[in-house]
């Protein structure tokens, strides 16, 4: 059980004594709220009886009086006098009534007994009051017996007040003890499981918090492989436990990427150094020339004798040449630059790309003819228009087919394009090569910046390792991919693949 359902559990279990101390305190002051209310109702029905007792014994009294001198005598009562007769015969009946407001239900039956025997009597002595002037009514009010049945309900209903007063002076001290008896258990039971609860919820905290401790102390000290896996808890405690190794292995795999970043970074760091020994070389090499042969020619045109001019001529495309290297240096350098800063634009136009081929690979003829290999090209006539950056695909393909030149001699060069992939649009382009070839470790670097297949690649063939690495990125930008095939002494192919989008060519619209 989880440390957050003990706990629930705990406080459950105290707040349901607590409420049970509570509505017993609520439920003994509500009975002896109760009880006390109907004792004092007997109490005040008691003394109401007994008022109510001497305002009829003082009325009967009286009408016995008066009815002697109505007999005896020719006096006659004025206006005031029946009226304040009256008047003290409906305040008996207002007081009767308000003896009834005070009878509970078990005394309902003695109240009825006198509601009724009391109307009777009250309305006799009202009309023996009325008449009284009247001669010629005769009335006879000696009979006691209406009196005596009134005075006799009067005192059932007394003693049977007097009774339920005593009952209820019973019942409020035996509430009284029950009440204070259930208080005082609840109250002990409520501290014995309150102790109890908190000794096996503080050792059980406890014990797991030692665990936990002993664990961040191991996973701290650099015990990564540490694991707190003894803590009985499927809730906080359990989930702390599992975050702390989670944490932990979190920090070993970041240690471990930290340690192959620094390697990356040293091996990119080396690659740099060796990319900057061979750009200075590549920068070098034309530079020497332009110089070299500048300072040549200069000479020559300071010398008075006649100028060769077929020399002087082969002298300045030399420098041209050079310049021209250079130059396609000097912006692979900036290409790449733009690349890795996020700043290369790509300018979207409609291109056939055969035509495009074709240019690139008579441009490259010198450098055919100066390695001894035979270029094989298929007619491209097939192939859709492109909507892309026709700058940015000649250069890929001049990068390919210059490295092929580069890495093959007295061999074959093949460029292909097929228009399979029609479902999603798309062109593959491959130039394949029976060159030196590529192992399957250095094909996985071959796209990488500043980094060449192999470390005398650059002494033996000369380049800075760039081409390659433009090419892909141009390839990403250009919404395609390239991709390398190769073995080590029979060549390699490397196959581009781009969009087209038919819709926006000529030939779609």
């Amino acid at each position: 059980m989880s440390l957050r359902r003990r706990l629930t559990l705990s406080l459950f279990t105290i707040l349901l004594l607590l409420a049970g101390n509570v509505g017993t305190h609520f439920w003994g002051s509500y009975a002896r709220s109760e009880s006390m209310v109907a004792y004092r109702n007997s109490v005040v029905a008691a003394q109401v009886s007994a008022n109510v007792e001497q305002l009829l014994d003082s009325q009967r009294n009286q009408i016995q009086v008066l009815a002697t001198l109505r007999e005896t005598t020719e006096d006659r009562l004025d206006g005031d006098e029946l009226s304040q007769a009256e008047a003290e015969v409906n305040d008996i009946a207002l007081k009767i009534r308000e003896l009834g407001r005070f009878s509970l239900d078990a005394s309902q039956p003695q109240f009825s007994n006198l509601s009724q025997s009391s109307t009777n009597l009250l309305k006799r002595w009202l009309n023996f009051y009325r008449s009284y002037n009247n001669a010629d009514v005769k009335m006879d009010m000696v009979d006691p017996i209406p009196f005596l049945e009134v005075s006799q309900h009067l005192q059932e209903l007394e003693q049977y007040q007097a009774s339920l007063a005593v009952q209820r002076a019973n019942i409020i001290d035996r509430t009284i003890l029950l009440t204070d008896r259930i208080t005082v258990f609840g109250f002990l039971a409520s501290i014995f499981l309150t102790a109890t609860l908190g000794f096996f919820l503080v050792r059980y905290t406890n014990t797991s918090l030692k665990r936990l401790q002993t664990g961040t102390e191991r996973i701290g000290s650099g015990d990564l492989n540490y694991r707190i896996n003894d803590i009985d808890d499927k809730g906080e405690l359990g989930d702390l436990a599992a975050a702390f190794n989670t944490m932990s292995d979190k920090l070993r795999n970041a240690i471990y990427e930290v340690r192959e970043a620094k390697e990356a970074a040293d091996d990119a760091n080396a690659a740099k150094s060796t990319f900057l020994a061979n750009v200075s070389h590549e920068l070098r090499t034309p530079l020497n020339a332009i110089i070299g042969y500048s300072e040549m020619l200069h000479d020559e045109l300071d010398d008075e004798s006649k100028i060769d001019r077929p020399q002087f001529q082969a002298d300045l495309d030399k420098i041209v040449l050079s310049g021209r290297q250079l130059l396609t240096l000097i912006n692979d350098i900036l290409d790449l630059s733009k690349i890795e800063t996020g700043k290369m634009s790509i300018h979207y136009e409609i291109f056939d790309p055969g035509e495009v081929l074709i240019q690139v690979c008579e441009s490259l003829t010198p450098l055919l003819r100066n390695k001894g290999n035979t270029l094989h090209m298929p007619s491209f006539d097939q192939l859709p228009k492109l909507y892309n950056d026709v700058s940015k695909f000649r250069q890929i393909f001049t990068n390919l087919l210059s490295n092929a030149c580069k890495f093959t001699e007295q061999g074959d060069i093949s460029l292909d394009a097929i228009f399979t992939d029609k479902a999603h649009n798309r062109v593959e382009f491959s130039v394949r090569d029976t060159g030196i070839g590529m192992n399957p470790e250095q094909q996985l670097r071959v796209f990488e910046a500043f980094v060449q297949a192999d470390s005398s690649t650059s002494a033996n063939y000369g380049g800075t390792g760039l081409g390659l690495a433009i090419c892909k990125d141009y390839c990403d930008l250009m919404g395609g991919n390239i991709r390398v095939e190769s073995k080590l002494g029979s060549g390699s192919t490397f196959t581009v693949a781009l969009p087209v989008d038919q819709e926006l060519g000529p030939e779609g619209a």
